[in-house]
């Protein structure tokens, strides 16, 4: 039976994973964030009720390549020293069909607040062995990182440009409930 009230949840970054693909030249390159936090507060029965908050080191991408990781972290790119975090702080919540949502919410990257919808899958909730209640929730989006002031790009000599506009960013969230 589906609850009444509002339940805050604590994302677990142990089970969960921030990832985004931008495309690098011809093919698509990956990355992740290995630092972040947020909470999700879920009201079962009304699902558009609920909110959620994430907050990402940006000094914690981690494309595998540290020559890359550090480029990504100067001004050319997110200029951690002046934008630490990337935000991303929900407004609306709309059904969009059986356990999908489209989170409506503010999202800022590099000192740039954009409004987006970031469409969500429930997953469901589950008890772990220590008796905690958990929610999971996955998603995509798609941002033109040009829109949150990343420019930086370099010519091609057949034409194009080295790094993509898009970047698709992918989210696995694991919450646990706060008593």
């Amino acid at each position: 039976m589906a609850t009444e009230t509002t339940q805050k949840h604590v994302i677990d970054p142990s089970h969960s994973e921030v990832t985004f693909q931008v495309r690098h030249l011809l093919t698509r390159v990956g990355g992740r964030f290995s630092k972040f936090e947020g909470s999700v507060d879920f009201n079962e029965a009304a699902p558009e009720r609920s909110t959620v908050t994430v907050s990402i080191d940006a000094s914690s991408i981690d494309t595998s390549e540290p020559n890359r990781d550090q480029h990504l972290r100067t001004a050319d790119f997110f200029d951690v020293a002046a934008y630490p975090t990337l935000t991303f702080v929900s407004r609306t919540i709309v059904r969009a069909g059986e356990g999908r949502f489209d989170v409506h919410g503010a999202l800022t990257i590099h000192g740039v607040t954009k409004e987006i919808v970031l469409p969500m899958s429930f997953l469901g909730k589950a008890r772990d062995p220590w008796g905690n209640s958990r929610l999971g929730f996955e998603g995509d989006v798609t941002i033109s990182r040009k829109d949150f002031g990343l420019n930086w790009n370099a010519a091609l000599e057949a034409g194009g440009f080295l790094v993509g506009d898009d970047v698709k960013i992918s989210l696995s969230i694991q919450a646990v409930q706060q008593q």
